[in-house]
């Protein structure tokens, strides 16, 4: 007799006796197995919730739990008087996900979209440390986040079903408040600063308050991409400033506003992003005094200033956050999945942001910041950044020198952080397809210019250093690409 055509009652079900799982996750997996095996098919009856107690020496409790798991994985169907049902697999979901390709080919020109999607889609089995913008789990300290996610686990109970406050978990709010205190920033916990589900939340509120359809925005030229499409999708006006060693070419700055009267400047004050520079003393200075004259907002994005080794100058130190609006947070050094940031403002505008993030979700979700005050208390985390620093400052120097050795030019070394601008002496867009295909991820200079001009430099991670097998593609890569074969 086939199991297709057995009775429930007359199936072969063994007892679960294993020790090394709960007993709902050993039934609810050995059927799961055997519904992936076909050996039930679909539309087989389960056996009842008290036969299959019975036949499999457990509580009903268990078999219920068990069943439920089935159902919420979609391998089961309740039929409320009929019982549990093998379902059906060749649904719409079924067919969506045999037709996915495994890896995700560029479109006919190379945008931030595919580069956002090819992140998440982890198309490569290195974990596309060419050009992804994170740090390997290994480098961080996930045991530090997770002890931190288990002791707010048994300390909150009942706060984890109720909503958060609208500005943040005060608690956290207060810590970041005596962490930029300590820095030079003026920031009171309640008066300046807000809870965001990360920088880029962050600075989609900024954009949704301050940026109107025709707008200016200035923004650094090269800077991070993601902020270019959310400004575009706002009707913003983007115009770059050209970024060097020491800042944005503040004569060209000075030009720009008197000429298209912007609403705000974006800036990355410490460790720019893809360069590694920081500002000087000098061009912060010259910032704010044309900010003042022109009548433009600042927004200094901090994204990665951890990872520089202590001194670099702040624009909201210097102007307390009269015209600058601070972001910052905490997932590039804890975890990507702890969406978890914050921004800095004088009190006017705070509260009208305060207002459009309750308008959008009303709050941040508390269980995440509660996590990250908990880092934060036990005290854990500043030798924490130190470490993740040194191995970052570390790998930067083995991927620079292996940048060199393949012909690349780097024409200011950076200063910090997790990037490295080169310039390949090429298209990087033909580099990027290239890389493509072969299952790694690199982000070629055009994504980085608001003009989206073809472009020669190429930001590569210094993730790079620890995978020998990355070195020798690039060297396939820049071979295959070289003039002759273009």
């Amino acid at each position: 007799m086939t199991v297709a055509s057995a009775t429930p009652s007359s199936l072969p079900w063994q007892p679960v006796r294993q020790a090394d799982a709960t007993l709902v996750a050993q039934l609810a997996e050995g059927l799961a197995r055997r519904i992936d095996e076909q050996g039930l098919r679909p539309g087989t009856r389960l056996p009842s919730i008290r036969k299959m107690a019975e036949q499999s020496g457990v509580s009903r409790f268990t078999v219920v739990e068990a069943y439920d798991r089935l159902v919420a994985r979609g391998l089961v169907q309740s039929r409320r008087g009929a019982g549990f049902f093998v379902r059906a697999r060749s649904g719409p979901l079924a067919a969506v996900a045999a037709a996915a390709p495994a890896t995700l080919a560029p479109p006919a020109r190379i945008d931030v979209a595919w580069l956002l999607r090819s992140m998440f889609r982890e198309t490569s089995a290195l974990g596309m440390p060419g050009g992804a913008g994170l740090l390997p789990p290994d480098w961080l300290d996930p045991e530090m986040v997770a002890g931190a996610v288990r002791a707010v686990g048994r300390s909150v109970r009942g706060h984890l079903v109720s909503y958060g406050h609208p500005q943040g978990f005060a608690p956290l709010r207060q810590q970041i408040a005596a962490s930029l205190q300590n820095d030079g920033v003026p920031a009171h916990p309640e008066l300046n600063l807000l809870t965001t589900n990360g920088v880029t939340h962050g600075l989609d509120l900024i954009a949704r308050h301050l940026v109107k359809p025709g707008d200016t925005v200035l923004v650094e030229d090269p800077a991070w991409f993601v902020i270019f499409g959310r400004l575009a999708a706002f009707g913003a006006r983007l115009i770059g400033v050209p970024r060097g060693p020491d800042g944005p070419d503040t004569a060209l700055l000075e030009q720009l506003a008197a000429q298209h009267k912007p609403k705000l400047f974006i800036v990355n004050s410490a460790v720019h992003n893809p360069t590694g520079h920081t500002l000087s003393a000098g061009a912060a200075y010259d910032i704010l005094r044309i900010a003042e004259r022109h009548d433009f907002m600042v927004v200094e994005d901090d994204t990665y200033g951890e990872l520089h080794p202590g001194g670099a100058m702040k624009l909201a130190v210097l102007d307390r956050l009269n015209r600058v609006i601070l972001v910052g947070g905490y997932s590039k050094m804890l975890a990507a999945s702890l969406r978890v940031g914050y921004l800095a403002a004088n009190p006017d505008v705070l509260q009208k942001l305060a207002d459009l993030k309750m308008l959008a979700g009303l709050t941040s979700p508390e269980l995440g910041e509660r996590v990250v005050h908990r880092v934060l208390m036990e005290g854990q985390y500043r030798r924490h950044i130190e470490r993740v620093r040194a191995r970052v400052d570390e790998a930067r120097q083995r991927c620079l020198k292996g940048l060199l050795k393949l012909g690349l030019t780097v024409h200011h070394e950076p200063h910090a952080g997790m990037f490295v601008w080169a310039d390949c002496g090429r298209d990087t867009e033909v580099l990027a397809r290239a890389a493509a295909d072969r299952g790694m991820l690199l982000a070629p200079g055009t994504l980085f210019s608001p003009s989206q001009a073809p472009s020669t430099m190429l930001r590569f991670s210094v993730t790079i250093a620890d995978h020998r097998g990355i070195w020798a593609d690039l060297e396939k890569i820049f071979a295959q690409t070289g003039p002759g074969n273009q």
